[in-house]
């Protein structure tokens, strides 16, 4: 009993490390392919996305048991949301609030349209409520986290929870990876309107965290990361409002009234959201003085400062050849063709939906709060 925990424990390590092995190693390739073998002076080739293509393709062709799962699962989850966390120190409290403001209507928009709409197609194509309902709430707010957190108030079937992950999965990556691109073909010189359309397209905040880190190491545009972020948390967020009505347009009354019990307002509330604030909150402190918290001088905070933001990204990184590692291919054939055409269409309508609400009404926002685009 006692070596099989100690097994147990040194495969959910060696995920782990597995995990750090494939970031180490899909730095080194993206600067080398990029830089040595195609001669440019600065790689085009974004380390996140090679660290998911080789995790990938190591999860594809290799055995991983279950003990290492464990421990990508962990890089994928925990450690994600940690980086996002530090991703905080970024902003000051007085710019988060602000892009804040500016992504709500965007958000509010997407995620309306997106479940009405949805719903209407859903039942046309003859789906359940409960797996329509899954597909609708994972493309609009925040993939997985609210599929999990929806399934039970609808009473939805566990192959259903599954099918609508498995869309969610597909369409999210494939958009992380074209995503940023085309955000930069249509807001080349424009960071803050790729990242509201990043933030609000791209279902999974891991998925939102790499196009944004993508768009960063590509083109040089920070801003652009900062606000995909804020954009996400603030439809994370929305699961408190929306995964309720959810639960009355997908689900049958009294099931919802049954489920409610065993549903936690609280519980909606993402604990990396509070610590993304935290981290802008002292930020936010560290600025305002010549000495910030009595500690240290204004040089070393900077540094300080820059070792954080540093942190994040590697974690991030970290995160991201978890996700790589976790994906897939063997599952995806599953799904069948009407719940992928569905979850097809609402990924459509959700970016074209993003896009529609930046061109008509971005700038007007960003303007009346005094950002520049």
């Amino acid at each position: 009993m006692y070596s099989k925990g100690i097994f147990k424990n040194f495969g959910w390590l060696f995920g782990l490390l597995l995990a750090c092995s494939v970031s180490i190693v899909a730095s080194i390739a993206a600067k080398w392919i990029g830089e040595d073998l195609l001669g440019f002076n600065r790689s085009p080739i974004s380390d996140i996305m090679m660290a998911i293509i080789i995790g990938m393709i190591i999860a594809n062709t290799l055995p991983l048991n279950n003990t290492i799962q464990i421990g990508l699962k962990f890089c994928a989850t925990t450690i994600l949301r940690i980086g996002i966390m530090f991703l905080g120190i970024r902003l000051s409290l007085f710019g988060a609030g602000k892009f804040t403001l500016v992504a709500l209507p965007f958000v509010i928009t997407a995620i309306a349209i997106g479940l009405i709409t949805v719903r209407m197609l859903g039942r046309s194509m003859r789906l359940s409520p409960q797996l329509t309902g899954l597909i609708a709430v994972g493309t609009s707010i925040c993939g997985a986290t609210a599929i999990v957190a929806t399934a039970p108030l609808i009473r939805a079937k566990e192959a259903e929870v599954s099918y609508a992950i498995a869309c969610i999965t597909i369409f999210g990556l494939v958009a992380m990876f074209s995503y940023p691109f085309l955000a930069h073909f249509l807001f080349a010189d424009q960071p803050v309107m790729a990242g509201l359309f990043l933030g609000t397209s791209i279902h999974e905040t891991a998925q939102v965290a790499g196009a944004g880190l993508m768009y960063q190491s590509q083109y040089d545009a920070p801003l652009a990361l900062d606000i995909a972020t804020v954009t996400k948390l603030v439809r994370n967020l929305c699961m408190i409002a929306v995964i309720p009505l959810v639960g009355i347009l997908y689900g049958q009354q009294d099931q919802v009234s049954q489920s409610k019990s065993r549903w936690s307002w609280l519980g909606m509330i993402p604990w990396f959201i509070v610590g993304f604030a935290f981290m802008s909150a002292i930020r936010t402190i560290g600025d305002l003085s010549e000495t910030p918290f009595g500690l240290i001088n204004l040089d070393q905070w900077n540094e300080l400062v820059i070792l954080v933001k540093s942190l994040a990204e590697n974690l991030l990184l970290i995160a991201m050849s978890a996700v790589g590692l976790t994906s897939f291919f063997r599952g995806m054939k599953d799904i069948g063709i009407r719940p992928f055409m569905l979850g097809l269409f609402a990924a459509l309508l959700i970016g074209l939906v993003s896009l529609g609400s930046i061109f008509f009404f971005a700038e007007f926002l960003l303007n009346l709060f005094g950002i520049e685009s």
